[in-house]
């Protein structure tokens, strides 16, 4: 058995691009589960949890340490959010018995806004210092330290809107796909910088179904405060 969890370790070459086991199969559940996301289907929660292990793994060894410490957020979060969509309370329910999709108030989405822009500029400090507080953990510098840590901070946001199923999570998700996609191509990993490529016509898809389907309930419930 290869050593799965090493990017070094070659599944296939593709084109002339060296494709590990790791970059594969996070990009293929990641995928699934963005996808599902967008259909409001409940089952992308457990399959995001797969690729976010993967993605752990994966970068680390590409010096991307915002995004790896992400991961570990993401994979609590993916449980709280199967939880939270399958056990809605009463006046929160859907035709399926599932949450329903609402929307934000501006007002609270500026703030949560601003609270993100301080949390950038924190933890862009921190990890553009962590080879050198944590020599052991992390040998190379932080690529992007600061660029990094906008995207993480926002996928935070993004991923707080998508459990509690606000239509704005999407137009959140496509400014942090349209950043990583660059990223992802300069560090080398172009398969999944093709992956967020996609998943920025998936963002679009996914406002506008989720946005769609809100406008569709019938009644329409109000907003919680």
């Amino acid at each position: 058995m290869p050593d799965f969890f090493d990017i070094d370790t070659l599944f296939f070459t593709l084109w002339g691009y060296p494709m590990s086991y790791l970059e594969f199969f996070g990009v293929v559940s990641g995928g699934v589960a963005v996808w599902l996301s967008a259909r409001a289907h409940v089952w992308s929660w457990p399959i995001g949890a797969v690729s976010v292990v993967l993605f752990f793994f994966l970068f680390y060894q590409i010096q991307l340490y915002p995004d790896m410490f992400l991961q570990v957020f993401f994979l609590i979060t993916n449980l709280q959010g199967w939880w939270r969509w399958k056990h809605p309370k009463p006046d929160e329910a859907n035709q399926h018995q599932e949450l329903r999709i609402t929307r934000m108030p501006a007002r609270r989405f500026a703030v949560w806004a601003l609270a993100a822009g301080v949390a950038t500029l924190l933890l862009g400090t921190f990890a553009s210092h962590l080879h050198a507080w944590f020599p052991v953990l992390f040998s190379q510098p932080s690529a992007f330290p600061y660029v990094d840590s906008f995207t993480t901070v926002m996928s935070i946001l993004a991923t707080f809107l998508m459990i509690e199923k606000r239509v704005e999570c999407w137009y959140v998700w496509l400014l942090v796909d349209a950043i990583l996609t660059y990223i992802y191509f300069v560090k080398g990993v172009k398969l999944v910088a093709a992956e967020y490529f996609l998943f920025c016509f998936v963002a679009l898809f996914g406002a506008w179904n989720w946005t769609r389907e809100y406008r569709g309930y019938d009644p329409p419930k109000p907003l919680r405060p």
